[in-house]
């Protein structure tokens, strides 16, 4: 297994596996009929924006990206965030390597420097594209991603992008990857604007708020293609009635 891993995460093995993944994830967005909702989606917006997704999305979120918008995407400093960062780059997006924090506030362990490197480009005019799960933690979204748009000023847009014909993993984040030959979906949610004078209360009404419309978009983008959200929380009247 070491000698297994040691090929895996070297440079020559990761610049071939990423470019192999860039395009698969090319061919199945050429084959696949998206539709957008809203379809004035980038109309109600004002470019840069900080694209949230839930992290098993993270295969496909950039479908969703003009090919005329400028991106970033925080990917981690792990070996398998190298192979991550090759196939975005391959797929026009620039990788800003970092980790968020587990627990609260992305200015903590480690996540500053990334902190800084998002907020340099967002300013400069590029979206950044970011995870809002807490790390290992699914569906329940951190303060990092809201801290990012207090301090940016910059919107969080809650994204959902969903195919048809798909292969659903039994992760802990319930990732998703495409398939060709089917019928995608990508929502996009309503703009959450953080202030930058939001008080602790505040910022977890924002929280609670980027959350419940990640949820939302993700909900809808599955009906949309005929499906249900295998990540989807249990609804409290289904919890309610297990414990009966």
């Amino acid at each position: 297994m070491g000698l297994v891993k040691r090929i895996t995460r070297s440079r020559a093995v990761q610049e071939a596996m990423g470019f192999l993944v860039a395009g698969y994830l090319k061919l199945v967005q050429r084959t696949n009929r998206f539709v957008m909702e809203p379809a004035d989606a980038y109309d109600r917006i004002e470019m840069p924006v900080i694209a949230a997704m839930w992290h098993g999305q993270h295969f496909m979120i950039h479908f969703a990206k003009r090919p005329q918008d400028r991106a970033a995407s925080l990917v981690s400093r792990s070996g398998d965030g190298e192979f991550n960062a090759i196939a975005l780059r391959h797929l026009g997006v620039r990788a800003i390597r970092g980790s968020g924090a587990r627990g609260r506030d992305i200015r903590k362990k480690g996540g500053a420097q990334a902190l800084r490197a998002m907020l340099r480009a967002l300013s400069e005019g590029e979206m950044v594209v970011m995870t809002a799960d807490i790390p290992k933690i699914s569906r329940v979204c951190g303060l990092g991603i809201v801290t990012l748009a207090q301090l940016s000023g910059r919107p969080i847009v809650p994204v959902a992008v969903v195919t048809s014909r798909r292969i659903d993993f039994k992760s802990w984040d319930r990732a998703s990857i495409g398939l060709p030959f089917g019928r995608g979906a990508i929502v996009m949610g309503e703009p959450v604007p953080v202030p930058r004078d939001a008080d602790d209360h505040a910022l977890e009404r924002l929280r609670q708020s980027v959350e419940q419309e990640l949820d939302r978009v993700h909900e809808r983008a599955y009906a949309l293609v005929g499906s249900r959200d295998p990540g989807a929380k249990a609804s409290p009247m289904l919890a309610e009635g297990s414990r009966a």
